[in-house]
């Protein structure tokens, strides 16, 4: 979907998200001549493996709300320690990051965060749930940080995909209103919905 027009560009009908799936796609976009300046996604490698490859030097902005939503299933609803608490507290404050100012203060948060509990997390036994929770939701930070922050140097770019998520999300509840449909009826379900989306470009379908 483009960003700001907010058009479908390409859809795909498969049981699942992967590199596999995804490149061809890609690939086919770019022979018809996309050359995106920047794209707005979650944290799927094998998918940011196949953009690599197709576009080397795009710019990979990672959706702020995939982060902040997927480290605080990680940590559970009310973490039980005092590292889990504060990570918790700095994915919330992820969305207030609106310039350069908030986001060093991110930047000096999280780094104190690790300063302080890094050799806490080390010392907790590997087969504790705090373990795994705290160990995956620093990784995700970690991972994503090169590519958190594009959008504040660029008004272009979005900091999530939640355009696309809502979309989507009307799609699959529209879906399941149709289950009789055979797998070439859906196909075909999903380029109409796409086209008549595109044609008035507003939320009524």
């Amino acid at each position: 979907m483009d960003a700001i027009t907010q058009k479908v560009i390409m859809s795909l009908y498969t049981a699942s998200e992967s590199y596999y799936t995804v490149r061809p796609m890609l690939g086919r976009l770019h022979d018809l001549g996309l050359h995106p300046k920047a794209l707005i996604m979650d944290g799927h490698r094998m998918v940011i493996r196949a953009i690599r490859e197709i576009w080397p030097t795009v710019i990979i902005q990672r959706c702020l709300y995939h982060i902040q939503r997927e480290g605080s299933r990680w940590l559970r609803t009310y973490p039980k320690t005092e590292a889990g608490k504060e990570l918790q507290g700095l994915l919330r404050y992820l969305p207030k990051v609106k310039n350069s100012k908030r986001k060093a203060q991110f930047l000096h948060n999280f780094s104190s965060w690790l300063e302080r509990h890094e050799s806490f997390v080390r010392a907790l036994p590997r087969s504790t749930v705090a373990y795994k929770d705290l160990k995956r939701t620093r990784a995700l930070i970690t991972n994503a940080l090169p590519d958190m922050f594009h959008y504040l140097d660029d008004p272009n770019i979005h900091s999530t995909t939640n355009c696309l998520e809502s979309f989507f999300s009307r799609l699959k509840a529209d879906f399941r209103r149709h289950r009789g449909l055979s797998e070439a009826h859906k196909q075909s379900y999903l380029q109409w919905y796409c086209y008549f989306k595109n044609m008035n470009n507003s939320n009524t379908f």
